[in-house]
């Protein structure tokens, strides 16, 4: 008998009034916005303008909630085309099952459309917001503690995971993978972030090193579950899966590293770089307007060529 472990929900749903708290949709729904917040800071701390973070989500989050949900159907299309099943399980998203390789697949596309549109590399905006993805995973695997699915074998571990009974599953307790992922997937935006800092990278491969943490995490977490999974070879299909993806992510921080060294010195083509001068700041370098000795003084306007309105001027001095 366990003296300690950890307790599940007895639902995971909330009902305020006639609407229904899911608890597996709020995990998702802080995870984008944790992942957005800090994304647009990163952004803005390369040169990028506040807000297009969340311009380019617009376009990238609902491409890899349906990217997710089809990975998850089609990897598991047992569990709504088999015989007894219902198919239109398949579109009940909150009832969980949502994969993140998909996810992160036609994301991917989402946000390229959206930096075509905005003229934006898609490299350097996926390395701004890369931690914040791990960080969005973190906060995302809770919602498998509310539903009680995706735990790994039995356990008596003080950290147990107690899951009661249910359909398709027994009453026990169990490895709590969703707790192992969600703290591996804060250790990867850590990681990222001081490699970042360390090394400057640029031209996708703070991305591509978030990719490769992870896959490394995800193999053998994955390993440790004990729901219902196509194998290859005796390995779990989401297991070939991260081994696969973690080759790719290294071979090319490897190969970018050698072909497109450093890092991008402009990530949004006509962001300014400090706030915006008043409008009457179009003269070339050099020119002033003024006459007077406060003009002369003002080491601003002497360096930038900028007059400034009287108001303007007064309040560069204060």
């Amino acid at each position: 008998m366990n003296l300690a472990y950890i307790p599940s929900p007895s639902t995971g749903v909330i009902d305020l009034g006639p609407i229904p708290l899911r608890g597996y949709a709020f995990c998702i729904i802080i995870g984008v916005f944790v992942a957005v917040w800090f994304g647009n800071k990163r952004w803005v701390a390369r040169g990028g303008t506040a807000g297009t973070v969340a311009d380019i989500a617009v376009w990238a989050v609902p491409f890899g909630l349906v990217g997710g949900r089809l990975y998850h159907v089609i990897t598991d299309y047992q569990l709504y085309f088999s015989d007894g099943e219902n198919w239109v399980d398949a579109f009940k998203i909150w009832q969980g099952g949502l994969g993140i390789w998909g996810a992160i697949a036609l994301g991917a596309v989402g946000a390229w459309i959206g930096c075509r549109r905005r003229g934006i590399p898609l490299p350097a905006w996926a390395d701004a917001l890369a931690p914040g993805i791990a960080l969005a995973q973190a906060c995302g695997r809770w919602g498998n503690w509310f539903n009680q699915e995706l735990y790994g074998r039995q356990t008596d571990v003080p950290w147990a995971l107690k899951i009661s009974e249910g359909p398709n599953r027994v009453a026990g307790t169990y490895h709590p993978t969703f707790l192992y992922e969600s703290l591996w997937c804060v250790g990867v935006a850590l990681l990222v972030i001081w490699a970042d800092r360390r090394f400057k990278l640029g031209h996708g491969r703070a991305f591509a090193l978030y990719v490769a943490a992870y896959c490394a995490g995800r193999a053998w977490i994955e390993y440790m579950r004990v729901d219902e999974a196509h194998h290859i070879l005796g390995l779990r299909l989401n297991v070939w899966t991260a081994l696969i993806v973690f080759v790719l992510a290294v071979a090319y921080i490897v190969i970018s590293a050698k072909i497109r060294p450093g890092r991008e010195e402009i990530v949004e083509p006509g962001a300014p770089e400090a706030p915006e001068p008043s409008e009457s700041s179009d003269e070339p370098e050099g020119e002033t307007s003024g006459t007077s000795d406060e003009a002369v003084d003002a080491d601003t306007d002497a360096d930038t060529g900028a007059p400034k309105a009287d108001g303007a001027a007064e309040a560069a001095k204060g």
